[in-house]
C-alpha cells in the first residue's frame, strides 16, 4: 500500500476509489480520440408543445445562471444529476468579483457576508529550487525572490450555503429544480428542445424549452459530442488535500515552485487557509500523451513533496478531504455549438484560459455578460447556432495565454535545464511586480489585458534578452507565430473598446440588430479584458 492508498481510504468517503475513477477516465483521454456518443440529434416537426423557456443541465453552477434568469421573468427549469448541493471545499475568488451577486440582486449585502467561510492576506508567488522551502519562510535568505500580494483570491466561498441560498430564491421566484435528474438526450425541433433524462423517480416523458443551456462542464456528453472526442490540446492535472495541524496558516500561495523539473512535468503549488484546516493543491501543465503520469503518481508526488513544501511531517496532519482531477483544454474555445437553440456556458464552453482550472471564478467573471445576453436572445428568439455563437465569441486575451500554458509545461521528449522554467517565471513575475499591481493583479486572476502585456514583454525582452531568446526552442517558433496573431488581436480589442466606450452608441431599430451590437460590445470589453 502506497502513501496515496493508505491516506486516502481513511478520508471520510472513502476518496481513494474517487481516485481510481478519474484514473480510469483520464487513461481514456491519453488513448483517445475515444468515441462520443450521440445525445443530440435534429427534427424536423415541431414540438406539440413547449413548457420552458431555458432548461439547463447541470445545477451546481447552473443554478448562478438559472437565478439571474428567473428574476428577470423567465421560466426555468434546472436538471441536476444528483442533489444540488455545495461540496464542503471552500471556493476561492477575490472580494471584487463577489460584488457582482449584489449587483445582480442575486444576494443581499448581509447575505453575501454569510457566504463567505474564510479570508486571508498576504499571498506569495515564488519560483526556485530552495531547501525548507514553505509560506512562512518570508524572510528566509535562502527561498530567493518572493512577490506578495493582497486580495486576489483570498476568500473562500462556502459552496453550500451560497448554492441554498440561490436555490430557495430561485424556486420562490418560479424557478423548476428536477433533482437526481441526469441528462440523457435531446432533440431538437425548429420550435424547441425536447430533453429526454434518465431519472428513476420521473416518467419518461420529455422535458421541453426553448433554449437548452449546458452547464455540465468539461465532461459533459454534449461537449464531447460536439468535440467528436478529440484529445484536449494541453491539460491541467491537480491533486491536493485539506488538512488540520499546520503550524502557520495565515497566508496563502496563489503559485509557487520549489523543485526542478521532474518526470517531465513542472509541478506548482497553490495554499489556502480554509475554515477547517489548510488547503494544499500541487498541479501541473502537460499534454494528453499515453506517457504521462497517472492522477494516483501524481498524488504520490504530491505527498512526498508536501512536508517540504509547508515544513510540516505527514504524521502531524490530520487530512479532512482528498482533491484531484484533470482540466481539459482546447485551443477550439470558448466552444460554439452548432445545433440550433442550444448554448454551453461555464466549463462545458472553455470559456476560461488553459492556465485556469475554470469552474466558480469562470462562471462569475461572465455571469453578468452571459444573463444580459441570453435574455436579450430569448426576448427577441433570436436562438439559432448562429445567433448563440455570439455569446461565447473569440477573445484574444484568453487565446494568447496558450502561449503561457506551453512556456510552462515540457513536452514527452522535450529536454530543458532542470530548472528553467522555474528561471523563466521568477524573472517574468519580479518584473510585473516593478511595473506595479495595475499589470500584476488582472494576470493572477486570469485577465489578460493589452497594456500591461505589452509593458511585460517589452521590460522582460530589453533587460533579459538571452532569457527572452532561450524560451524560444522550448514553444516552437508555430506557437509564437500564432501567439502573435493573438497579441495583435488583443490590441486591436483594446482600441476598439476604448473606443466604444468614449461614444454614445445610438439604439439600433431591429432587434436583431441591437442584440447584435450588444454581442460585438461584450465581444471586445471581455476580449480585452476591459471587465476587470
Amino acid at each position: 500500500m502506497n502513501k496515496t492508498e493508505q491516506i486516502l481510504s481513511h478520508i471520510p468517503g472513502n476518496p481513494w476509489v474517487g481516485l481510481q475513477k478519474a484514473d480510469e477516465l483520464w487513461n481514456r483521454y491519453k488513448t483517445g480520440p475515444h468515441p462520443a456518443q450521440t445525445v443530440i440529434t435534429l427534427a424536423n416537426s415541431p414540438l406539440e408543445s413547449v413548457i420552458y423557456d431555458v432548461a439547463i443541465c447541470g445545477g451546481t453552477l447552473g443554478i448562478l445562471l438559472a437565478t439571474a434568469l428567473v428574476n428577470k421573468g423567465w421560466n426555468v427549469a434546472v436538471l441536476e444529476r444528483g442533489m444540488l448541493q455545495g461540496r464542503d471545499q471552500e471556493w476561492n475568488i477575490s472580494r471584487r468579483e463577489l460584488q457582482i451577486f449584489v449587483d445582480m440582486a442575486l444576494l443581499s449585502e448581509e447575505e453575501l457576508e454569510c457566504a463567505i467561510a474564510s479570508q486571508y492576506n498576504p499571498a506569495r508567488i515564488s519560483f526556485n529550487s530552495s531547501n525548507n522551502f514553505n509560506s512562512s519562510n518570508k524572510g528566509n535568505k535562502n527561498s530567493g525572490k518572493e512577490l506578495w500580494v493582497t486580495d486576489v483570491l483570498n476568500i473562500g466561498v462556502d459552496p453550500k450555503y451560497l448554492l441554498e441560498t440561490l436555490k430557495q430564491k430561485f424556486l420562490a421566484n418560479g424557478g423548476t429544480l428536477l433533482e437526481q435528474t441526469p441528462f440523457k438526450s435531446a432533440s431538437i425541433h425548429p420550435n424547441g428542445v425536447s430533453i429526454q433524462t434518465s431519472a428513476a423517480t420521473t416518467t419518461t416523458r420529455p422535458l421541453t424549452a426553448r433554449l437548452l443551456i449546458d452547464a455540465m462542464g468539461h465532461f459533459s456528453p454534449i461537449v464531447q459530442q460536439a468535440r467528436q472526442g478529440n484529445k484536449p490540446d494541453a491539460v491541467c492535472m491537480v491533486v491536493g488535500t485539506c488538512a488540520k495541524g499546520y503550524q502557520n496558516n495565515e497566508t496563502g500561495d496563489l503559485i509557487a515552485s520549489f523543485t526542478p523539473i521532474k518526470n517531465q512535468c513542472q509541478y506548482f503549488w497553490e495554499a489556502f487557509p480554509a475554515r477547517d484546516g489548510r488547503t494544499t493543491y500541487m498541479f501541473t501543465y502537460l499534454d494528453a500523451h499515453p506517457s504521462r503520469p497517472s492522477l494516483e503518481q501524481l498524488f504520490e508526488d504530491y505527498l512526498t513533496l508536501l512536508p517540504e513544501y509547508q515544513n510540516t511531517s505527514l504524521e502531524q496532519l490530520d487530512f479532512i478531504r482528498a482533491l484531484f482531477g484533470f482540466f481539459p483544454c482546447y485551443k477550439n474555445s470558448p466552444l460554439q455549438y452548432k445545433w440550433n437553440r442550444t448554448l454551453a456556458v461555464g466549463d462545458s464552453s472553455g470559456s476560461q484560459s488553459p492556465l485556469s482550472f475554470g469552474g466558480f471564478g469562470a462562471m462569475v467573471r461572465h455571469l453578468q455578460r452571459l444573463t444580459q445576453g441570453i435574455h436579450e436572445a430569448l426576448d427577441a428568439d433570436l436562438l439559432t447556432c448562429k445567433s448563440l455563437a455570439k455569446l461565447q465569441p473569440y477573445q484574444p486575451n484568453l487565446a494568447v495565454t496558450w502561449l503561457f500554458q506551453k512556456s510552462m509545461s515540457v513536452g514527452v521528449n522535450q529536454k530543458l535545464p532542470p530548472d528553467k522554467i522555474n528561471e523563466v517565471l521568477s524573472t517574468i513575475f519580479a518584473e510585473m511586480e516593478t511595473l506595479g499591481d495595475d499589470v500584476l493583479k488582472p494576470f493572477l486572476q486570469d485577465v489578460v489585458q493589452f497594456p500591461p502585456l505589452a509593458q511585460t514583454m517589452l521590460r522582460t525582452a530589453t533587460q533579459h534578452p538571452l532569457l527572452v531568446a532561450s524560451i524560444l526552442p522550448q514553444v516552437g517558433l508555430g506557437s509564437v507565430a500564432s501567439w502573435m496573431r493573438h497579441f495583435i488581436s488583443l490590441g486591436g480589442y483594446n482600441a476598439l473598446n476604448a473606443a466604444e466606450g468614449a461614444v454614445d452608441r445610438a439604439l439600433e431599430k431591429s432587434a436583431t440588430k441591437q442584440y447584435d451590437a450588444n454581442r460585438w460590445v461584450d465581444a471586445l470589453k471581455y476580449g480585452s479584458g476591459g471587465d476587470y
